[in-house]
This record gives structure tokens, sequence and C-alpha cells, in this order.
């Protein structure tokens, strides 16, 4: 009996899958966060080793048993990380081939049925990747609004925040914007408000989101702006990716994976038409899998077996253990 394994290394948590070949689920594993940015590579090793001795020692099994890893980290953005991000691997005893890669691929592995195609993430931040037939993959930065990429929860923050000054300076009409940004930071006023976020004695987060969704919902015309705003940016990040790789013409998977999502038609119908303007074949995919299924299809490529047509046994085989987390 062959094992794989698949590791989903995130800002906020790490999951560990091992199944056999035939698509059962044997073990299941969980740790706290492991990007580098945040807990440093040390972080990132016991992250992996923490969800991974947990799935292994459920599966009942010995490193050397794993026929194949995939790893889909966040944090991994750069080529130069690779051989650090290899060394927290490593760590856990395994021996077998592996594919590392950023976890927003984890998202394309886990949504399309065939393993290529275009993930559009969009959480608390915004990433996107792609993959082609031969493997070949597209990108963006995923550094957010300073390279110009839109559409995670802090960009529709900081989105919202413009046209709430944009109505203190009269530039614009009166929001409900604003009152929504003075209930959550405790601001007295507008100018207290732009007054504390200049000098850093008032925070945004990305949660405040949610609440720009429900002023949009309610008809607000500056927060309508914002979400046709963020859609059509997250359409235009799928469109770069689908020209990176040729998909203009193909019946090309593009999924839509992470919270921010759940905003429905508002932010994706104009998502939706940016990129069938790019790629008018193209089938738009809301990820229902859990992303470590994305991780696991990889170590199966990895350690050269085909893991597409157990997908969605390997789907309903995980579900089941993320249930009793």
């Amino acid at each position: 009996m062959r094992y794989y394994l698949g590791i989903d290394v995130g800002s906020s948590k790490t999951h560990a899958l091992i199944v056999t070949e035939d698509g059962c689920c044997v073990g299941f594993g969980k740790a706290g966060p492991g990007n580098h940015q945040g807990v440093g590579y040390d972080g990132t090793t016991g992250a992996i080793l923490h969800s991974f001795n947990e799935a292994i020692k459920m599966a009942g099994i010995g490193p050397q048993q794993i026929a194949g890893g995939g790893f889909g980290i966040a944090g991994y953005d750069w080529p130069s990380e690779l051989d650090e991000h290899t060394a927290c691997i490593r760590a856990t005893g395994i021996t077998c081939p592996i594919e590392v890669v950023n976890d927003g691929v984890n998202g394309l592995m886990a949504g399309t049925t065939h393993g290529w195609g275009v993930n559009v993430t969009a959480g608390s931040g915004v990433n996107a990747r792609g993959r082609d037939r031969r493997g070949r993959e597209g990108r963006i930065v995923g550094n957010g609004t300073y390279f110009g990429e839109y559409g995670g929860g802090i960009e529709i923050v900081g989105s919202a925040l413009q046209e709430v000054n944009y109505a203190w300076i009269k530039r614009n009409p009166p929001t409900a914007l604003t009152g929504i940004f003075l209930d959550v930071t405790g601001a007295k006023s507008e100018i207290d408000l732009m007054e504390g976020l200049s000098n850093g004695y008032y925070h945004l987060y990305p949660a405040i989101a949610i609440k720009i969704f429900e002023a949009a919902e309610a008809g607000d015309q500056a927060a309508l702006r914002v979400i046709r705003f963020s859609g059509e940016e997250l359409g235009h990040l799928a469109a770069a990716i689908i020209h990176q790789l040729g998909f203009e013409n193909e019946e090309v998977e593009v999924v839509q994976s992470g919270s921010i999502f759940d905003g429905g038609a508002l932010l994706s119908d104009p998502m939706r038409d940016v990129i069938l303007a790019a790629a008018p074949r193209a089938k738009i995919i809301r990820l229902s899998a859990p992303p470590v299924v994305g991780s696991l299809l990889l170590g199966m490529e990895a350690g050269g077996f085909d893991g597409y047509p157990l997908r969605e046994t390997i789907i309903a085989s995980t579900r089941d253990w993320l249930k009793q987390e």
C-alpha cells in the first residue's frame, strides 16, 4: 500500500493529510500558523512537524512509507526561498519526492477537475495562481496595493476609507461608510478618525469588510463602488493569469477561494464579467473542497500517481476529519 502526504501551511493554521492510493484518508493533523513571515522558519518547521506527527501517528506508519508529498505554504513567494522551506519539510524525516508551492496553488489543485486553470484567493489579502496542462505556472505578486493588486479584505477596507475621506472633504456625497469607520475605531469625528489613522492610534483590520458588504447590500453608493471595484480587480487578476498561460480560448476553470467570496453577486458578477471578456468559455467555480486536498493531490503527482480520478473520494474523506476539529 502506498501513502501520500499533503500539508497546507497557512498564516492562521496548518493542516496535514495522509491518504492511501485508493483515496482513503488515514491520517489527519493540525497545527497553528506556519507562514515564515509571521513565525520565522523555526515556526514553519514547528507547524509542519506538529501537524505531520499527528497525521502519521493516526495513520500508524513511518515517514519512510510516504511515497509523495505536496506542500502549499503561505509565505513561499520566491524561488530564492525554496531551500529554507525544503529544510523545514525534511525535518519530518520523509525522503520521498516532494513538490513545494505557494498556498495559492492549493485552491487551484483542489478546485479544478484536472489540476490546471486559475485560482483567485481573496481572504484578508489577495493572491492568484495558475497552472497549465504542462505544469507551467502563472502568478501575481500577491503583496497587495503596493503592486496594484486589490480585492482582499484589507484592500476593500482601504478603498472604503478613501470613500470616507472623499465624503469628509466634500469631494463626494455623504456615505454610511463614515459611521462604520467611526464605530469600529471609536473615533469621535471624521477629523479625529483621519488624525488617528495618520498617527497610528487608530487601526483598521480586514474583518471590517463584512460591514462594507452590508452597507452595499443596503444600497449605499460609496460601498457599492468599493465592492464593484474590488470584484473587477479580482477579475483582472484572473485575466492576467489567463493571458500569461494562453487560456483565452480555453474552457478554463477559474476557482474562487477565500471568505471574501461569501459576499455574493455584488462582488462576483463584476469579477465574472471581466473574466468572460478575457476568456469567453471560462467556467467560474466557488471552492468547496478543503485546501489541504490540493496539497495532497500535488503530493500524489510528485510521487508519480494521478490522484484526480479519486478527487471526490478524497474530498469526502477529508471533510469527515475536518468536521471533528
